[in-house]
């Protein structure tokens, strides 16, 4: 595939993927509309109009400034791939196995997909702790500061 090509299609595919999660935000805040509950309703309908206005931007974006980029680009294949399907397996395993659990299985997917330096026992134990530290932030965050029931 030639450059121009690969970058045209990038561009179509950034276009797609920018009117899909517009969609998606417009259709999130239309739900929200069936919440009978208002406390309830401010968190989706904020991160839904959030999500509008970053992907219209980008949607906007790629017709002012289209980039040089190609798409996905350059990576390593089986990095997104474990992102992906540790985010999945997070979102399955939190009902089972409660916040925290879960919150290792995100953190611990995550640092293996974004990890490109070389493993020491140092990188380990502060990743650890610092992720520990996040997670145990989010949870007292979430549960004694914000008041939300988590599984």
């Amino acid at each position: 595939m030639s450059q121009v090509s690969s970058r045209a299609s990038g561009q179509t595919g950034s276009k797609i993927t920018s009117a899909f999660f517009v969609i998606v935000g417009l259709v999130t805040l239309y739900d929200t509309l069936s919440y009978t509950d208002r406390d309830s309703q401010v968190f989706p309908q904020t991160v839904a109009v959030i999500l509008i206005i970053c992907a219209a931007i980008s949607f906007i974006m790629q017709f002012i400034k289209p980039t040089n980029e190609s798409g996905f680009g350059q990576g390593i294949w089986w990095r997104r791939v474990l992102l992906i399907a540790t985010m999945f397996l997070t979102c399955v395993a939190m009902p089972i196995v409660g916040f925290l659990p879960a919150g290792v299985i995100a953190f611990v997917g995550g640092l293996v997909a974004a990890m490109h330096d070389r493993w020491s026992v140092r990188n380990v134990l502060i990743y650890w702790g610092a992720g520990a530290v996040i997670m145990v932030g989010f949870f007292a965050l979430f549960k004694y500061v914000l008041h939300v029931p988590l599984p």
